[in-house]
């Protein structure tokens, strides 16, 4: 007997939408993304993609009319709920502008619900861009089967995170702190990684003086800023994030 393949085929195109979606809504996309779907990915009238919008999980949608730089959709129905992902931020001074983008991809992979871009004394950044890191997180997610997006914060002063943080701090302190595996724990966290470089040692003092940081040691190597930035997230993903959940049970809680 011939195996039941999975529904909805993997093989569909994913696209992430700001408009709400519903059962029944029509969706116009924009002159990119019908480009991409009509033109790139060859799909026309009748073809089906899968939709999400960040808020309400993924839909199965139609398309419904297609023209020179336009295509519609029609939305018939949710194939996943809403996906939970642990409640973790990273916090990253930003790198150079490629290393940055990859850690911004990568991060949204892994599962960080929040990214927060911190400017310290050895930050070789002057700017961030917000809306570039902002479509590279939605086409990772794209990708990678999210149905969430990471939030993208402003950048803030090293003192001014520091002093609105509200929650463990996991610091990977190149000066030495406690193995992940034994300091990190399930719950909000964010994780703060410093600059290429490293943190001043007056740096350094300020992060620890606060009672809510864990110094914590990445290994004996020494990373590049943006290794250090995602090895840090998977090792909370691994042993107090979602990498425990199987897959089943994913689905059972979503379905519940």
């Amino acid at each position: 007997m011939p195996a039941t393949p999975a529904w909805p085929p993997k093989s569909l195109p994913r696209l992430f939408v700001r408009a709400a979606l519903s059962e029944g809504a029509a969706i116009a996309l924009d002159p990119g993304q019908a480009n991409y779907l009509g033109n790139v990915m060859r799909k026309g009238i009748g073809d089906e993609l899968l939709l999400f919008d960040g808020a309400s999980g993924e839909w199965l949608a139609r398309v419904a009319g297609a023209g020179k730089k336009r295509m519609a959709l029609s939305v018939e129905r949710k194939t996943r709920p809403l996906e939970a992902v642990p409640d973790v931020w990273l916090a990253f001074a930003p790198v150079k502008r490629a290393q940055t983008d990859w850690m911004v991809e990568k991060a949204t992979e892994l599962g960080a619900a929040r990214l927060i871009p911190v400017m310290t004394q050895r930050t070789v950044a002057e700017r961030v861009k917000l809306e570039r890191l902002e479509s590279i997180s939605i086409e990772a997610a794209e990708q990678c089967n999210r149905t969430s997006l990471p939030a993208i914060a402003e950048p803030l002063a090293l003192a001014a995170f520091l002093k609105a943080i509200d929650r463990p701090l996991y610091f990977a302190d190149e000066g030495g702190g406690a193995p992940v595996a034994e300091a990190m724990r399930a719950g909000p966290a964010a994780i703060l990684v410093g600059p290429e470089g490293g943190f001043t040692d007056e740096e350094r003092a300020l992060v620890r003086a606060i009672p809510q940081a864990v110094a914590v040691s990445l290994g004996p190597r020494i990373l590049r800023a943006e290794t250090a930035a995602l090895a840090a997230l998977a090792a909370f993903m691994a042993v107090a994030g979602d990498w425990g959940l199987s897959t089943h049970k994913a689905k059972d809680a979503g379905a519940a």
